[in-house]
């Protein structure tokens, strides 16, 4: 249900959208707020779309369908932005967006179809105290007492709360420099142009991609948990060989393997904690996997000002290196439930 109703909202925001630019009325505060509205809807679509693959998949399947989903997202913003800039300059905003509206319109009839007839089984509460019994419809009635206990039962579980920790991580340390940092690196380090900056944001997308098929195509991801540590590691440190690059043709390759590695890493974290999740608790541990994106504008808050008085090297070769660090921190802390072979975030 909540699936269907972020649908049929991305659906009326895509419609007021066309109408505005048809009648003429589309300014850029009409554009942001619907922006901030669709930021809104995207969060509860991603929880919903993982907790339903959970729900639906096999835990032996489950890294395909992820890697099947993932890819899929990549080819659509690759493929979309491509697009829609086409369209954009050949039809106007108004003729684009009334194509936009009619591609949410079949995915929300597609929706209607998903999970019918399942439910999922009540289940404990788990709180700060521990699992408390069976749970009363009353007591899971607002979204805090959720995230709450949300957080009380992923403290319970250690391969949950180091997917967790590594998950806010990498938005906090790896992905300022590559969705925040891009354009100074392109104008500051590289001195290109526009042009070569969109090579530079495709070549991460398109790694992305190539990352997403391994994971749906092979058996790249046996061992869960220790995939996505070594990926994060790897990921790291080619940041940190990235920010001491100052060739466009290699910076381009880098970015391209960075891609590739940030799929492979952030992929499995979602398998781990989807299977180590109880099913009344997916919903709240993957609201919490999302909750982890705000290290994303943290990290930017923090290294943007460092970067103006220190430079751009020194201060991203920081990042880089205090995140690899951390993630050989995560692996040994809970190394039991996420490095050992024997662990069941590691089950074949």
């Amino acid at each position: 249900n909540l699936l269907c109703l972020t649908r049929a909202g991305s659906v009326i925001l895509a419609l007021m959208l066309t109408t505005l630019a048809f009648t003429g009325q589309l300014n850029a505060v009409l554009v942001l707020i619907v922006a901030g509205l669709v930021s809104i809807l995207r969060v509860s679509d991603l929880v919903t779309r993982y907790a339903l693959s959970g729900e639906i998949m096999p835990p032996g399947l489950l890294m395909g369908a992820m890697g099947i989903s993932r890819a899929n997202v990549d080819s659509a913003r690759v493929a979309g932005a491509l697009a829609g800039a086409g369209a954009v300059a050949a039809y106007g905003i108004g003729p684009a967006y009334a194509v936009i509206s009619a591609f949410y319109g079949v995915s929300l009839l597609l929706t209607l179809g998903v999970g019918q007839g399942r439910r999922t089984p009540a289940g404990p509460v788990v709180t700060s105290a521990g699992i408390s019994g069976a749970a009363p419809a009353s007591l899971l009635a607002t979204p805090w007492r959720d995230l709450r206990e949300g957080f009380a039962y992923v403290r319970t579980q250690p391969a949950l709360l180091a997917a967790t920790c590594l998950a806010l991580l990498v938005n906090f340390s790896a992905y300022p420099v590559f969705f925040g940092l891009l354009p100074y690196v392109a104008k500051h380090i590289y001195a290109v142009g526009q042009t070569e900056l969109g090579y530079m944001a495709a070549s991460f997308g398109f790694g992305s991609l190539v990352g997403s098929v391994l994971l749906s195509a092979t058996r790249i991801a046996a061992r869960t948990a220790r995939v996505m540590l070594v990926a994060g590691m790897a990921w790291h440190a080619l940041l940190l060989m990235f920010v001491h690059i100052h060739s466009l043709p290699a910076g381009i390759v880098l970015l391209m393997l960075c891609g590739m590695l940030q799929s492979i890493c952030v992929t499995p974290i979602a398998v781990v904690m989807l299977r180590g999740a109880g099913e009344q608790y997916r919903g709240r541990v993957m609201g919490l996997r999302i909750l982890m994106i705000y290290g994303l504008p943290i990290g930017l808050f923090i290294i943007g000002p460092l970067i103006n008085r220190f430079g751009f090297v020194p201060i991203a070769s920081l990042y880089a290196l205090a995140g690899l660090l951390a993630i050989l921190l995560i692996s040994y802390r809970w190394r039991a439930a996420v490095w050992s072979l024997d662990a069941a975030a590691n089950a074949r």
